[in-house]
């Protein structure tokens, strides 16, 4: 019903102070009703109409003021509830005062503020309140006295004080578990922040360190290249030495063709975001590297959804995250891979399958963190599923992995479709 800005806690409590205002008035209407035609009390019923009235045009300007698109402040919303406090107080005045069955309403505004507002403001709250309790004490428009009706007036008297209780402990109960709630998604916020925090500076790290080892290897590089070319111009007689040099030479410019592309990748990324491709031309070249790069690899693929294929952004990130997955999956597995994709017009769903051992529970629980890998000593950094979860989620995607029943994993990877 309101702005986004509402989604803070205090604008929540201020909306729901706004109707608890209703509330309020809608019950002092009815109660002025049954006061005026069942007793026939002879009090100030112009002021405290006048009182009413102004109290819900103070209300309606709330209700304005929750439509601007300005945070609420703490003064702000102790000023509310001042609003509502010396409304009562004026209603009691012309009411009898402290004799008036409804004066432990006074407890509600408090109980409010010291759910809400920091112990400074709940403090003077109660300063304030008990102030106007005490000068209602002897100030005040008196009830008139009806002998003739002073059984009526008694029994009305304690049904208004148990109206009161109830009132007051349902509206406590109902403004104190909303505001546990809040306090409950706002610490559920703040630890999800503090995550997405931890897990940007290890990428940051990840980056800095990625950075300067493709910068430290160019030279080693370079050098192999050298060395290769000179041997296999010393062994021209010999084929099988000359087969094994050419294909270190390959994977050796391989390496390097890799670095390159990887800078020249990571700056469009920066400035473009990456270029756009169908879904099956994305899948489709994203396979074709990843046969370069596992030629023993044996894979199935399918692919399921409407032609022509949407699109998808294609960058370094997303292909690198996915070729990552690829990889584990491929070491996880003994015989074949099966990868199944399937799209419609909002995302892509893609699933790697393998035939391995599974996960156990321990690595259930921690995959995805930074550093944490299965694998030997040497054959992995765990950094892999971490920088692929990170880079997917970043796109609005998602990675889950789970156990099938037949036996392996499944890693299952969403992406969002651009059109």
């Amino acid at each position: 019903m309101f702005s986004d800005l509402s989604k803070s806690p205090l604008s929540k409590n201020l909306q729901r102070l706004f109707w608890l205002r209703n509330i309020a008035i809608l019950a002092q209407c009815l109660t002025f009703s049954l006061v005026y035609t069942i007793i026939d009390l002879d009090i100030p019923w112009t002021e405290m109409i006048i009182v009413v009235i102004l109290l819900s045009a103070l209300n309606l300007l709330t209700w304005i003021r929750l439509y601007q698109n300005w945070p609420v402040s703490n003064i702000e919303f102790f000023a509310q509830l001042l609003i509502d406090v010396f409304a009562l107080s004026a209603l009691l005045y012309f009411s009898g005062g402290s004799t008036n069955p409804f004066i432990s309403l006074y407890l509600l505004p408090l109980t409010i503020a010291a759910a809400a507002l920091p112990w400074r403001y709940t403090w003077v709250m109660a300063i304030i309140t008990i102030g106007c309790y005490t000068l209602l004490l002897f100030n005040y428009v008196p009830l008139p006295h009806d002998h003739s009706k002073h059984l009526i007036e008694f029994n009305l008297h304690v049904s208004g004080m148990w109206l009161a209780f109830v009132l007051s402990t349902v509206i406590i109960a109902w403004f104190v578990v909303k505001m546990s709630i809040s306090i409950r998604e706002r610490d559920h916020d703040l630890a999800l922040a503090r995550e997405h925090a931890l897990r940007n500076e290890q990428i940051i790290a990840l980056g800095t360190l990625a950075a300067g080892a493709a910068h430290e290897l160019g030279t080693p590089l370079s050098t192999m290249a050298v060395i290769t070319g000179e041997l296999q111009k010393d062994h021209i007689n010999d084929s099988e030495f000359q087969n094994n040099i050419r294909i270190l030479r390959d994977q050796i410019a391989h390496c390097k063709q890799t670095l390159t592309q990887l800078l020249a990748k990571a700056g469009q990324t920066r400035v473009e975001g990456g270029t756009q491709l169908p879904v099956d031309e994305f899948i489709f070249s994203l396979l074709e590297k990843w046969k370069l790069i596992r030629p023993t690899v044996q894979f199935t693929y399918k692919s399921d959804g409407p032609l022509p294929s949407p699109k998808i952004m294609d960058n370094q990130l997303v292909s690198q995250s996915i070729l990552n997955l690829l990889n584990n999956a491929a070491d996880a597995s003994s015989k074949c891979i099966e990868i199944k994709s399937k799209w419609d017009q909002k995302n892509l769903h893609l699933e790697i399958i393998d035939d391995g051992e599974g996960l156990s529970d321990a690595v259930t629980q921690r995959a995805g963190e930074a550093f944490f890998t299965t694998k030997a000593p040497g054959q992995g950094f765990g950094i892999g599923l971490f920088l692929a979860n990170a880079n997917i989620e970043r796109l609005g995607g998602s990675v889950h992995l789970f156990n099938l029943e037949d036996g392996g994993a499944c890693t299952q990877v969403t992406l969002p479709i651009i059109g």
